[in-house]
């Protein structure tokens, strides 16, 4: 309980003035949750967007709302993995396969996109019907992520 900011009483954190001096205290501002209203299950299907749920997985890893939400967080971990594949194959495979020959590169790293935007639908959906299904290898790597403080 915090003290007042002249005479020392104890105030209540909410009251305006001190009740014992009258002198005016410090007001704190109030941060609003802004995730206050997200179910877990939403929450869980936004880290999972394709391209874009890398955002939504860090803020859910950052808020205080869902840290001690393990699914949330599995799924939050799982999709920044998935982000960080997508990346992989985009910055590393494909700059790679250039020098293969046009019809190689474009396969593969096709093939490669196509599996893990079907992963990031296979998981929205998975997230959406409160499933905590795991990937293998991102997965596992995801638990032993959210298990961790």
């Amino acid at each position: 309980m915090p003290f007042c900011s002249q005479c020392g009483h104890e105030v209540h954190p909410q009251d305006a003035f001190c009740a014992k001096c009258g002198s005016p205290q410090p007001v704190t501002p109030v941060q609003p949750d802004l995730l206050a209203g997200i179910p877990p299950r939403t929450a869980s299907v936004l880290c999972y967007i394709p391209t874009l749920g890398w955002i939504a997985a860090v803020i859910v890893l950052a808020t205080q709302r869902f840290r001690n939400d393990r699914i949330v967080r599995f799924h939050a971990f799982q999709g920044l993995y998935l982000f960080a594949a997508w990346l992989f194959v985009q910055w590393a495979l494909k700059p790679a396969f250039d020098g293969m020959g046009e019809h190689v590169h474009f396969g593969l790293v096709k093939v490669l996109q196509g599996v893990i935007l079907a992963l990031w639908i296979f998981m929205m959906a998975k997230a959406a019907h409160g499933d905590a299904y795991a990937l293998p290898i991102i997965g596992e790597l995801a638990q032993k992520s959210a298990a961790e403080r």
